[in-house]
């Protein structure tokens, strides 16, 4: 997804192929850096380059710069839409039988495995020594190290030619230092008699040099390190599963609407204002509103939310969701890289490409790592012939352990690994984290402001309570007051429409329909006189002179005790009040607000629970506020806040120590999303809310804030747990390796083991659930 072209900067996206290692990354990071109006970061992880750079340097130089390093580069290929329904396909449990050089990877650790396994045997097993065993260890071991070594030994050389040295350095020199001194020993050593014996040990306790080989070191090593590097590959695979199944969840082809035929077209051809046709069990094509139709669209692919949503003439529907019900035809309002699907997979991309900060100190480490090990492993050499009484075996053992134990893979995989798996986990259940540093944040945040309307409320108003005078039937008042507020476009009036035409069904017609300004409305439904407004719409009272001709009223009169209490409790709840009547008599009172979702009681307990104080912030009257804030269980309001006050108030808030997070939807939280230490956007909300916050909750459900927070959380826990492990696996293990208590193949083991465990903790990320049903 890069968004550069050759004739300007900005920000370009390069695959690069060739890096076997964390110092890789750092060469190529570094080169990169070393040129005028560049910044890039390289990911070892996701095998890709994020350079910023200014117009004077072309998307050509900095391929022309990773090349010269040693390495490839190319520009990303737009992605390839999946056969049939657009689903990706079923290929992260077999990977490579769809990735060539993992299946390459594959024949070669299958072949160092065949060959070293009775290699290894003979040499641990002195009953296994027959008369000229070393003889054939060095038939099997030969193709080990010439063949199933070779990338090893390839990229060192590649390397070598530009002035560097990283992980394969050390792989290569120390298998053919083993191999090599094993010929040596065989050819021109006592090594190659008849009869030759020798004891495995664990640590270096070799004796006569001429008698020792090391055929099992430079064939058990070659094959940890191929299988360390194949489980490797596949679990970064499966790493990134969930970015390659979001980019592959659009539609293949769809159904464009031409001159009233139905004409098929692939999906890259639509064009904003096309209507096309939706059948069940399709996948929407891209954004759009429902013109034609009603049905349920499942959308639990890309929200994670997994009760299929009405939708009607006039709805809004996203791309790559699904069909559940009738036919639909859908105007496309979003199209290609503007879709929110496509905007996902950015923001997905994005943050997993960009770098902690622990990370970006692990990279650093990592650009020194191999030469001061080439250094230490001279300086184990030196140090056992001068001062280890023991000689040149001993010395050589110790010094291939440190060479082949210290490789810094897992230091270049604890970030990345982590953040693809939490990314892209995230992804899957309509959580869109921005950047490795949002993780950072998560850890310190404890104060969460929630805005009101459309993150606590629905944000639309809603009949939320009918009290009828005695012997008034509830039915017989919707039916009334609903035909009478459905001529109008007000809406309060609307709520009420709609939910007396869902209670009631087909609204009865309205004659001499009148709007009293100020006051409500009235007109003639079933033969009776409704009104329906304010108390004083009853009682005779007038706002102005021309609100109503004086006898508009002629049996105007008191409301009822029971009605007038009803009023005062729903404007104590901060709900409007309508009285209904009709034929000179007030009948009933209807409260109406902006109802409070249902799950945002259950999302306030659970952001209480992570040791968030939440707090709400509105523009709505200080009784309005408090009356929602009861009611899901929030004790601190800041109500009567004007759009542009509301970053001010983070601000203060800040101000008072506080760490702030921010959840919001519309273009008037922007600036307050912006100025929080950690913005969370609603994804039904604006794009102006969404581009400000650092974490996007694509579903419009409060609980899934605390599902993102608990996320970004345990995702900063696995990266830091895999960098603990990494720092500490490399402090502990090459001090015995100098001190010659690790044998070269068992240094091998360790060292694949340290990366295969870095993945797969970060893999265990795939089993977050979200507690969101």
């Amino acid at each position: 997804m890069s968004t550069a072209t050759t004739a300007q900067g900005g920000a370009t996206e390069l695959e690069i192929g060739g890096m076997t290692c964390a110092s890789c990354a750092a060469r190529i990071e570094k080169k990169l850096n070393r040129m005028d109006g560049v910044s890039a970061s390289v990911n070892y992880a996701t095998e890709r380059a994020r350079v910023e750079h200014s117009a004077e340097v072309a998307v050509a130089d900095l391929i022309a710069t990773v090349e010269a390093t040693g390495y490839t580069a190319a520009l990303p290929a737009p992605p390839r839409p999946a056969p049939g329904s657009g689903t990706a396909p079923d290929s992260e449990d077999e990977p490579g039988a769809a990735d060539p050089e993992l299946t390459a990877l594959r024949q070669r650790l299958v072949t160092a495995v065949v060959l070293a396994v009775p290699v290894i045997a003979m040499a641990m097993v002195p009953a296994f020594q027959f008369r000229n065993w070393q003889w054939l260890s060095l038939a099997l071991a030969g193709p080990v190290v010439a063949y199933a070594a070779w990338p090893f030994h390839r990229a060192a050389w590649t390397n070598l030619r530009h002035g560097a040295a990283t992980m394969d350095t050390l792989v290569s020199v120390g298998t053919l230092a083993a191999f090599g001194w094993s010929v040596w020993a065989l050819f021109f050593g006592d090594a190659g008699m008849p009869g030759m014996k020798h004891a495995f040990a664990l640590s270096v306790s070799r004796g006569d040099p001429g008698r020792d080989i090391y055929l099992e070191a430079a064939a058990g090593v070659t094959a940890f390190l191929l299988a360390g590097r194949y489980f490797e590959a596949r679990a970064k695979r499966r790493a990134g599963a969930a970015l390659r199944a979001l980019l592959h969840l659009g539609a293949k082809d769809v159904a464009v609407l031409r001159d009233g035929a139905e004409v098929r077209l692939a999906v890259a051809e639509l064009a904003v204002g096309d209507r096309f046709v939706v059948r069940p069990g399709e996948k929407i094509a891209t954004d759009g509103v429902v013109r034609e139709g009603t049905s349920a669209v499942d959308a639990s692919m890309l929200t994670g939310e997994s009760v299929p949503a009405e939708v009607g003439p006039g709805d809004a529907v996203t791309g790559a969701t699904v069909n559940a019900g009738g036919r639909l035809v859908v105007e496309a309002t979003r199209v290609g890289a503007d879709t929110q699907l496509a905007r996902m997979a950015r923001l997905v991309e994005d943050a997993q490409n960009g770098k902690a900060a622990a990370q970006r100190l692990a990279d650093r480490v990592s650009a020194v790592f191999v030469p001061v090990v080439i250094a230490l492993s001279l300086a184990t050499l030196a140090g056992w012939l001068v001062f280890g009484g023991g000689g040149a075996a001993q010395a050589f053992t110790a010094a291939v352990a440190v060479l082949i134990i210290a490789c810094p893979c897992a230091l270049g995989l604890a970030t990345p690994t982590a953040l693809m798996v939490g990314t892209g986990r995230g992804a899957q259940l309509g959580i869109l984290i921005k950047g490795p540093e949002v993780l950072e944040t998560t850890r310190g945040v404890d104060t969460i402001v929630l805005d009101k309307t459309g993150t606590v409320t629905t944000g639309t108003m809603t009949l939320t309570g009918v009290h009828v005078a005695e012997g008034e039937s509830a039915e017989t008042v919707l039916r009334l007051a609903g035909a009478l507020e459905h001529a109008s476009e007000h809406p309060i009036a609307r709520a009420i429409a709609a939910a007396a035409a869902e209670r009631t069904g087909t609204l009865p017609p309205v004659k001499d329909f009148a709007s009293v300004p100020g006051l409500g409305v009235r007109g003639e439904a079933d033969g009776h006189a409704v009104l329906a407004g304010r108390e004083r719409l009853f009682t005779g009272e007038r706002v102005a002179p021309e609100a109503a001709a004086p006898d508009a009223f002629p049996d105007a009169s008191p409301l009822p005790e029971d009605l007038r209490a009803a009023k005062a409790d729903a404007e104590a709840r901060g709900a409007t009040a309508v009285v209904v009547g009709w034929d000179g008599r007030a009948r009933a009172v209807l409260a109406v607000a902006d109802a409070v979702r249902p799950t945002s009681a259950e999302a306030v307990r659970k952001l209480h629970a992570l040791g968030l104080t939440p707090v709400l912030l509105t523009g709505d009257n200080a009784a309005v506020a408090h009356a929602v804030a009861a009611e899901v269980g929030i004790d601190e309001v800041i109500a009567e806040v004007l759009p542009e006050q509301k970053a001010a108030v983070v601000a203060r808030l800040q101000d008072e120590g506080r760490s702030v997070a921010m959840v919001g939807d519309g273009v008037n939280d922007a600036a307050a999303l912006a100025r929080a230490d950690l913005g969370l956007a609603m994804g039904t909300g604006t794009d102006a809310a969404i581009e400000a916050g650092d974490l996007t909750l694509v579903r419009g459900d409060l609980r899934v804030a605390a599902d993102a927070i608990r996320l970004a959380r345990r995702t900063l826990r696995t990266i830091k747990g895999n960098l603990w492990w990494a720092f500490g696996y490399n402090v502990a293990a090459l001090p015995l390796a100098a001190a010659g208590l690790l044998n070269p193949m068992i240094a091998g083991a360790a060292m694949a083991f340290s990366s295969v465990f870095v993945v797969g903790n970060s893999l265990r990320l795939r089993g977050f659930r979200s507690d969101v049903g």
